[in-house]
Order: C-alpha cells, then structure tokens, then sequence
C-alpha cells in the first residue's frame, strides 16, 4: 500500500505540477523534523503561537512569496506542553492567584494541570478553526494522510478569486501547518501540500509501516 501512495503521489506531480516545479528547491529541516520543497529559500521567522487554551509555545514559520503566491509551514512546538501547562496553572494550585474558570467564548474551563494533553491533541482542528473564520468559501475540509501521518486538509477560496490550500499534521507532538495561496489558475498549491515528510532526528524520511497518530504509540518504520 505504501508503494502504491507514492507512486500516486509522484504520478500526480508530474501531470498537474508544471515545468516550473522542476526549478524548486529541496528543503530539509532537522531541527523541527521536516523536509518540503519550496520554489525558494525560505525565509524564517520565529513566533510565539498563542494555543486553544491560551498558553503560548515557541514556534517557527518557514515562508516564500513568489510571482503572487505564498508558500509556508508554521511549526509550533508542543513537546514541553505539560511543563508549560503545569507552570502556567501553578499561582492557581498554590493558591497565590484567583484564576477564574471558563476562558471567555467557551464552555469549559481553560486552566488545569491535565489540560496539556487537550491542548496538544485538539491543535490540528484549532489551527483549522482560525482558517475557518477568515473571509473565503470552504470548498473541502477533511481528514487526510501524509507519509502516513493522519491530518486534516482544507480548501478555501477567496474573495479574489485566489486558492488557498492549507494542511494540518501532528507528529512527535510538532504541529505542522502548510499553506500555499495561489492566483486563480496558477498551479502548485496542491503540488507543494504533497511534499511534506517527516525526519528523525538524524535527517532521515520517517516510514511508517501504518497509520501514525500522536498519542498512540508509533507504528513500526519500514525504514
């Protein structure tokens, strides 16, 4: 089966890519585990990434702008997310602050030692929801695979006609958001969502040999 994904992924990219795919460049990146291509260097910025229930974590987004299209994935790293829980909710257990309960807009409350791992798991449907609110017609939300990593996919299009495909995985408790938007017409959005794969720490693809989900144990690697 996974043979045959990538023979399709590969067969899909040389119809509907172009010849100006072949001028893009491979980008691996081993610090935040991931390997894409870009139709240029990246430029890097690093951010701090506000979560569902507002605790921040370090995060890095890796963009390009080009001929009107942007491309990027924003890497939000959720790896000390009990820690930063658990300090962020301290004044609360002590006893030195009031903290109050629901955050504002929602119906359960926002603090709490355990809330780490909801935070965690529910981060690919968070960041979906903030495209979700920008102004543009949904044409396709659904659940997806890449490189055998489950995740979430969307398509949006905009008020100029443009097309934003965008893309949500979490793996190794590392979310990673794709976004490419294009001209109507221009082609690569789909082509640059595609790319994505997964390294160790060492720099090589990850191969699953099932499907990945990140608070169950990982499936074995074919290699």
């Amino acid at each position: 089966m996974q043979k045959l994904f990538c023979f399709l992924t590969v067969t899909w990219i040389l119809l509907f890519s172009g010849p100006s795919f072949a001028q893009w460049i491979e980008y691996p990146n081993v610090e935040d585990g991931f390997f894409i291509n870009f139709p240029a260097e990246p430029l890097v910025e690093e951010i701090a990434w506000e979560s569902e229930y507002r605790a921040t974590f370090p995060a890095r987004i890796y963009s390009v702008e080009t001929n009107g299209s942007r491309y990027s994935v924003t890497v939000v790293d959720y790896r000390e997310a009990q820690r930063i829980h658990t300090e962020r909710v301290a004044p609360c257990v002590d006893g030195t602050e009031l903290c109050l309960g629901p955050i504002e807009g929602d119906n359960d409350t926002g603090v709490g030692v355990g809330y780490w791992r909801v935070d965690v798991q529910g981060s690919m449907i968070y960041a979906a929801s903030q495209f979700l609110k920008r102004d543009a017609e949904m044409t396709d939300f659904a659940w997806g695979l890449i490189a055998f990593v489950e995740g979430l996919r969307l398509h949006l299009i905009n008020p100029d006609q443009s097309r934003t495909f965008a893309s949500f995985y979490l793996h190794a408790d590392r979310l990673y958001i794709l976004e490419a938007t294009t001209p109507e017409g221009v082609r690569g959005g789909g082509v640059f969502m595609q790319g994505l794969q997964f390294l160790d720490e060492e720099g090589n693809r990850i191969h699953y040999g099932g499907i990945y989900h990140n608070s169950a144990p990982p499936p074995n690697r074919t290699r």
